[in-house]
């Protein structure tokens, strides 16, 4: 089959270089962008039947349909209390910024206690994914503010989640850009240490350049069909492609040079080449993409939008790896190696035929030094934890950084940065005041909460339910109050009043508390875990003061069920992913035990993987816990992409073994496959190391560290040690039940079947010679 198609590529070298070339041009012009479809809330994320989104559903009174489509404008003065004018240049940027495109409404927020700062809340119309209308929003909002002849002193901000989201997607726009550069420069530098030639490096990279660029308009396309599209997919994207499509390359290259090393032409070389390792590259993408596609299967939006994502774009670099490759192999012939020149007889058993020699002479020893080895760090993962349940960073710097510490400075802490609790009545709270008094006593004193806020002490200023039910009557909406108090009524009440808006819903049936729980701050591991017993005291409250519905919404009730979401999906899909590389792996070697030990040695690297990682993270680095994609992740890639040298090892070793026996049959294949995997390896090590080195956030430095690691692992320890030396102690029965396994372990044949003999010569079917491989 891959000769077949070896000898197809040849022949239409030109035109599937063409075609290529066309098709990704159309569809970069043609198909949505990546970026254009991206959710940057974990949130969204979550199944419709999380409690988090029960009560986001009953806070749509105070945020609109999407909490991430607010944002807060907040101005301030920082030398005394804000002032006539400042008050008129603060209604002129409200009315401003009510006119800009996409904002639904502007509603006052009132003063703080101490007079200094006033806010407003911003609804804005849902964009839906995708950074760049609310970049375009933000920067209109923005705009109102110099065209407000502010008085000097008084400054603006904008600043809550549509802002915060904006800003660090723009910080995380040109970290993907420089994650884009040094990735390839690196690989490219590697490429050019490995080959020793000018050509072979940017023949290999082409096709992952293209499948790349290819990849992100369908993963695109996919998004508008309803596929959940993550910030993590464009920044693992480039690295997973520039990574695995130069590891196809390499093993293609290595094994076309081999051939040439046999006496073969380049051409013929090629298709030799191919009929060896087409296989292999199938079965190790193919086995990634069954990994990354079970994940279709989680209850976790987010997983199952970047398994299947990812799964397509393997997809794409397979496609480019079985076509697209070859093709330019073809038109570059001998001068894809220059100035080196492979020709016949050279050595191509370095190094790694000597230490695989003395491993498998010594397997016992070799594998308890191993598993010693492995065990130790993997006893790191005591004490684990995981943490980074909520969105992107927010930016650092920037105005939106500025916005949240006035904020912080000026108004309550729970209204900046804590849990919001809702009660939802049957009834207008303004006809049983009391309900309203006792709820909010009732919480206040609630063990679990160190601080509250709502109605009656709005921005920290405190009133009486009666009062509130009272103004109401007189005045009518808080949301559109009159422009100046009434008489009677002091400025101070009326302000309290104006500020009850973000805490009663318009039609008063909604009421909202801003509360810090007492568990620990916002967003530590003791917050997120003490949102099962808020909820309790919330529910409790609820029916106490006969309300017909309640909810506990925020960062930490939010990071509480992703939590419960992603555990779940961890326990469920381990078994799934593990039953379908072993399918695979047994399908490939034609076996039933080799799966087995395989899949264990790449077990034992991704426990010491995540263990080191808790070590460097958690233990030293004073870390809340590891960002909780990465146990899911890691184990995906380090046992997919792990099982990619299996698959290209024990295929040498099965091919070697039907004419050498099983000892020096290892001994050969990691001779020739040694360098090829170690090249491979460090490539696809050194593209995570990038993400780890120049990601803007926590999660991309984790994950990139972690999944390097676990590579590096993998490469120098699992498949040229624990590996050949688990072979060597099943002897024979690696291969049960298959023929392979009924040939003593000492045999030995004089001719191995070659898969390109026998052929007649053409200019696209070139003769073969026979022979040991």
């Amino acid at each position: 089959m891959f000769e077949a198609l070896a000898r197809f590529v040849v022949r239409f070298r030109w035109l599937i270089v063409v075609a290529w070339v066309a098709g990704v041009a159309g569809a970069v012009f043609a198909l949505p962008s990546l970026s254009s479809v991206t959710q940057s809330n974990n949130a969204q994320f979550l199944s419709a039947d999380a409690p988090s989104r029960h009560a986001a559903d009953l806070a749509a009174p105070f945020q609109g349909a999407s909490p991430g489509a607010t944002a807060i404008i907040v101005a301030s003065r920082a030398n005394g209390p804000l002032t006539t004018a400042d008050d008129a240049a603060i209604e002129r940027v409200l009315q401003a910024a009510a006119t800009v495109k996409d904002v639904t409404s502007v509603r006052d927020q009132g003063v703080s206690a101490d007079g200094q700062a006033r806010r407003a809340l911003l609804v804005t119309v849902p964009n839906g994914p995708g950074n760049a209308p609310n970049s375009d929003l933000v920067t209109a909002v923005r705009a109102t503010f110099t065209s407000a002849s502010a008085p000097v002193g008084l400054t603006f901000h904008l600043t809550g989640p549509l802002a915060q989201t904006t800003d660090a997607g723009t910080a995380s726009t040109q970290a993907g850009t420089n994650i884009h550069r040094f990735t390839l420069l690196f690989v490219i530098v590697l490429l050019f240490v490995v080959y020793r030639s000018l050509l072979a490096p940017v023949v290999t990279l082409i096709p992952a350049v293209l499948a790349l660029l290819l990849a992100g308009p369908v993963i695109g396309q996919a998004g508008q069909a309803g596929l959940p599209v993550s910030p993590a997919i464009q920044q693992l994207l480039v690295v997973l492609l520039l990574g695995a499509g130069t590891d196809y390359g390499l093993f293609l290259v290595f094994r076309m040079r081999e051939e040439i090393r046999r006496g073969r032409e380049p051409r013929e070389a090629l298709i030799a080449g191919m009929a060896r390792v087409g296989e292999s590259i199938t079965f190790s993408a193919i086995t990634v993409i069954a990994a990354l596609a079970c994940l279709a299967l989680a209850s976790f939006g987010l997983y199952r939008g970047l398994g299947p994502a990812l799964a397509i774009a393997l997809g794409v670099m397979l496609l480019a790896a079985l076509t697209l490759l070859p093709a330019l192999l073809a038109i570059a012939g001998r001068a894809l190696f220059w100035p080196t020149h492979p020709a016949s007889g050279q050595q191509s058993v370095g190094v790694w035929g000597r230490i695989s020699t003395r491993a498998v002479r010594r397997p016992l020893p070799v594998l308890a030094a191993g598993v010693l080895l492995f065990g130790g760090l993997a006893a790191g993962l005591n004490g684990f934890t995981t943490g980074g349940f909520t969105s992107s960073n927010p930016a650092t710097a920037g105005d939106s950084a500025a916005g949240t510490a006035v904020l912080s400075a000026h108004f309550p802490a729970p209204t900046n940065n804590g849990e919001t609790l809702l009660l939802r009545f049957a009834d207008p709270v303004w006809h049983n005041p009391n309900a309203l008094q006792t709820a909010q006593r009732q919480l206040t004193a609630a063990a679990g909460i160190s601080a509250l806020t709502g109605p009656l002490n709005p921005n920290g200023t405190t009133v009486t339910a009666a009062d509130l039910a009272n103004l109401h009557s007189s005045l009518g909406s808080a949301t559109s109050p009159p422009a100046t108090p009434p008489a009677g009524v002091s400025p101070s009440l009326y302000q309290t009043y104006r500020a009850s808006t973000q805490f009663i819903s318009p039609d008063g049936r909604t009421v909202r508390f801003d509360a810090v729980p007492a568990a620990g701050p916002a967003g530590s591991r003791a917050a997120i875990d003490a949102i099962p017993a808020l909820r309790t005291t919330v529910t409790e409250v609820a029916t106490g003061v006969a309300a017909t519905d309640s909810g506990v919404a925020g960062l930490d009730a939010t990071a509480h069920d992703i939590y419960t979401a992603s555990t779940s999906d961890l326990a469920r899909l381990v078994p799934i992913v593990l039953l379908a590389i072993a399918l695979l792996l047994a399908l490939m070697l034609r076996s039933l035990i080799a799966p087995l030990y395989l899949i264990v040695t790449v077990g034992l690297s991704y426990v010491a993987a995540l263990g080191f990682a808790n070590i460097v993270f958690v233990h030293y680095g004073n870390g809340e816990g590891l960002n909780f994609i990465i146990p899911i992740l890691l184990f995906v890639f380090a046992m997919a992409l792990g099982e990619d040298y299996n698959i290209l090892l024990m295929a040498r070793v099965r091919e070697e073994a039907h004419t050498h026996p099983l000892r020096e049959a290892l001994t050969r294949a990691i001779g020739r496959t040694g360098g090829t995997i170690t090249a491979a390896g460090l490539i696809l090590a050194g593209t995570f190391a990038v993400l780890a080195i120049a990601g803007n956030n926590t999660q991309a430095r984790q994950l990139g560290f972690t999944i390097a690691f676990a590579v590096i692992l993998d490469t120098f320890f699992v498949r040229t040690l624990l590996v050949p030396a688990a072979a060597v102690l099943l002897g024979r029965y690696n291969w049960w039940p298959s023929a392979l396994s009924r040939i003593p372990a000492d045999h030995r044949s004089t001719a191995a079947p070659d898969p390109t003999a026998g052929k007649a010569s053409d200019p696209t079917r070139p003769a073969t010679t026979g022979g040991k491989p």
